[in-house]
């Protein structure tokens, strides 16, 4: 009997403990690994974001960076962080969308080794075309690809990535062939494109947009279920071939799986507080990046429909995760 009164106080001690730190959170700052090298879209949000969160919270965020293996190193490391909301995670369609296909023994598991705070912010790629390519519209690229099967060749950044999967989407979904010519970055992919060397290119808007607006290239369509702020004239794929057509890129936060409740939704709501902030949303703008927002069960249910939509378009077009 003692033995059982003393293990009920313990939990309750325990219980009481965890409130009363969930309440005090924080008191020590918070470290927020972004899974990319310093500079890009996500470690640029990364970074606007826990500006904003540290100082509604009262406590210093320090951004850490850990790139390599798309995101997985970092991914691997946040996820064996002691669950006390110290350490978060900034995850994106890549961390949490296409790697669980791509990959064959990836370290971490998506689902079960992170808990969902927020969704910060999306943006669509843009679909451009080289001059030399007879098609004024989206409509005009794909009966162009019909009636001439494989003529046309794309441009990704590599193979596996959220480019290559969103162009083979397309291609399916409207029953087209192009054939993939990967690059190690954007920038040669873009100038052979503009020299005709390849046909067609699934690219960030902010990069896109003003080599279209210079007639460099030319823009058919963005990938989103609604158009860019950066492009409102260019119509998405959704609203023009494919009824219901979504693949964007996005970010948002994590923490690892068992941080208390109480810190996840106070992280929650210091998240949707920031992106209200107008300088946050100019910033956002800029990027290409629409800020999204809600609860975490938002960002759930986002996560578990994108890693089942990427798993089947990997299946589809039958590529080997590495």
């Amino acid at each position: 009997m003692l033995k059982k009164l003393t293990l009920l106080a313990s939990f309750a001690a325990l219980a009481f403990s965890a409130t009363v730190s969930a309440q005090d959170y924080p008191s020590k700052p918070i470290k927020v690994v972004v899974p990319y090298p310093p500079g890009g879209i996500t470690d640029i949000v990364g970074r606007t974001v826990s500006e904003r969160i540290s100082k509604d919270l009262g406590q210093a965020v320090v951004v850490e960076n850990k790139a390599g293996a798309g995101g997985s190193i970092g991914a691997s490391e946040a996820a064996r962080a002691k669950p006390d909301g110290y350490t978060l995670f900034i995850g994106t369609s890549a961390t949490h969308g296409t790697n669980p296909s791509t990959y064959a023994n990836l370290s971490y598991n998506a689902e079960k080794d992170f808990e969902p705070v927020a969704f910060i912010a999306w943006a669509p790629l843009m679909i451009i075309v080289s001059n030399d390519v007879p098609a004024q519209t989206i409509q005009d690229l794909i009966a162009y690809a019909k009636q001439n099967p494989e003529a046309l060749t794309y441009a990704t950044t590599g193979t596996g990535g959220s480019v290559h999967l969103t162009t083979e989407m397309f291609a399916m979904e409207n029953g087209i062939k192009m054939s993939h010519v990967p690059y190690k970055g954007s920038s040669p992919a873009l100038t052979d494109l503009m020299g005709g060397h390849v046909k067609v290119m699934f690219d960030n808007v902010p990069s896109a947009a003003p080599l279209a607006e210079a007639n460099k290239v030319r823009a058919l369509a963005v990938t989103g279920a609604t158009r860019s702020e950066l492009a409102p004239n260019v119509p998405t794929v959704a609203e023009t071939v494919v009824p219901g057509f979504d693949s964007s890129s996005w970010i948002a936060l994590y923490a690892p799986a068992g941080t208390p409740k109480d810190v996840v939704e106070k992280l929650n709501v210091s998240v949707n507080k920031a992106l209200t902030d107008q300088g946050l949303l100019e910033t956002f703008k800029k990027a290409g990046l629409t800020a999204k927002g809600g609860g975490p069960e938002v960002l759930a249910q986002h996560q578990k429909t994108e890693i089942e939509k990427w798993a089947s378009v990997v299946k589809a077009i039958g590529y080997e995760a590495k």
